[in-house]
């Protein structure tokens, strides 16, 4: 059975840090663009952080850029998000996503129906 599982959400002040974690089971991540989604309560599911799949390429969504960083450990299979100086507006649900395949086409990545593969989410709040 293919899953992704992901891990590490919880709950931080504005200005505090977390980092999620993307595992897959029964396959391996290599060969994988991995995405990061975010869906907010009441919002549509966002494309915010993607990387490809030999690692080179990364997209982040504006709201993001120069707070998030993503990362990907083949040998674990794991891909992480590292949300730095997180805000209330950061608050949702979080969700990876994988799709095979070496090419990467930048912010086009940000449309959920290029993945295959899904995880059930986990929970991030960010308040006071």
């Amino acid at each position: 059975q293919f899953q992704l599982v992901e891990s590490g959400g919880g709950q931080v002040h504005p200005g505090g840090s977390l980092r999620l974690s993307c595992a897959s089971s029964g396959f391996t991540l290599d060969y994988h663009a991995v995405a990061w989604f975010r869906q907010a309560p009441g919002k549509e599911r966002e494309g915010i952080s993607i990387i490809s799949s030999s690692g080179g390429s990364t997209y982040y969504a504006d709201s993001v850029k120069g707070r998030f960083t993503i990362s990907r450990d083949d040998a674990k299979s794991t891909v992480y998000l590292q949300m730095n100086n997180l805000k209330p507006e950061d608050t949702g649900i979080y969700y990876c996503a994988a799709r095979g395949g070496e090419s990467f086409y930048g912010g086009q990545e940000a449309d959920p129906r290029r993945y295959n593969y899904w995880g059930q989410g986990t929970q991030v709040t960010v308040s006071s």
